[in-house]
């Protein structure tokens, strides 16, 4: 089965680092991305930036509306998704991210769109 991780951070978490704590952390997500990777398990992973925007057709038209959004609680850092695993593996996968320290590694199932 196939799952994403998605790494849910405070907002101001990576400022409040700093830049060699910054660099220490993008290390380690990159040496846990080629452990899974190695695995068989990474499908892809890729940071997720801050620029937001949103796009909504009506009757009207289409509205486009740039970011960032105030509501948001939490900041979504990035994603990994990972193929041939199963519920239990993805839990633990998400344990063992370096994201996890510092964030909150959400566990989603992917299925086909639409069934």
């Amino acid at each position: 089965m196939s799952y994403a991780l998605v790494i849910l951070e405070d907002h101001g978490q990576r400022a409040e680092r700093g830049l060699e704590g910054g660099q220490a952390a993008y290390a380690a997500m990159l040496a846990f991305a080629e452990q899974l990777k190695a695995r068989g398990q990474l499908v892809m992973t890729q940071a997720l930036s801050t620029e937001q925007t949103r796009v909504r057709r009506s009757a009207g038209g289409v509205e486009v509306l740039d970011g960032p959004f105030i509501e948001a609680k939490e900041l979504v850092g990035g994603i990994f998704l990972l193929q041939n695993v199963s519920r239990e593996q993805a839990l633990q996968i998400a344990a063992e991210c370096p994201a996890a320290a510092w964030a909150t590694v959400e566990v989603r199932a992917l299925r086909p769109c639409f069934t």
